[in-house]
């Protein structure tokens, strides 16, 4: 009973609409893609946004709930899929890990402050835990459908051609939630 208290008072009304907003932004951002050889969403932009705009625990929370949205079957993830088969599809576990990047800014954050420098250290290794667990989620999935393949071949595919991409969305990120920080009046 006393646990179901502090959760009454640490989540507020305006925490749930901030949470609602992020995952509403994030799948909107999901559907915007740039068309070259390997398609680029603003979906990390907007995983980094939430995050450095509403807080570790907001973010991480509107998260979760984008992934929750698109497992039930809402098409919030890119080119307006959905569905449990699409994260346990070879590239579900990159969503997947949006969850374990958040976690990870939200305990760095935690720890560090909201520092800038802070905030960069905890979305670099946050992105670096996401691929990590994304990657190794394709091999996996890939493999068991096609046969044995290289890492090298699977950071060829699914990281190297995202990672500069990933760091001006981060950069971009960054930028706009601190420029909207003084109208957000968030804590």
């Amino acid at each position: 009973m006393n646990n179901a208290k502090e959760m009454k008072k640490n989540i507020k009304t305006i925490d749930l609409v901030y949470i609602a907003l992020g995952a509403v932004l994030i799948a909107v951002c999901s559907w915007i893609c740039i068309p070259t050889t390997v398609p680029f969403t603003m979906q990390t932009f907007a995983v980094f946004f939430v995050l450095s705009a509403f807080g570790g625990k907001r973010g991480t929370a509107a998260i979760a709930v984008y992934v929750l949205l698109g497992a039930v079957g809402i098409p919030v993830f890119a080119g307006f899929a959905s569905g449990i088969g699409i994260l346990l599809g070879s590239t579900g576990g990159y969503i997947v890990g949006f969850i374990f990047m958040g976690a990870v800014y939200w305990l760095i954050v935690h720890f560090f402050g909201k520092k800038l420098w802070a905030k960069i250290l905890a979305m670099v290794v946050g992105l670096a835990v996401c691929y990590s667990f994304g990657t190794a989620w394709f091999m996996i999935v890939y493999s068991q459908a096609n046969g044995a393949v290289s890492l090298a071949m699977v950071l060829g595919w699914c990281v190297i051609p995202f990672i500069i991409p990933d760091l001006v969305k981060l950069g971009l990120a960054l930028t706009l939630a601190r420029r909207l920080s003084p109208v957000l009046k968030l804590k």
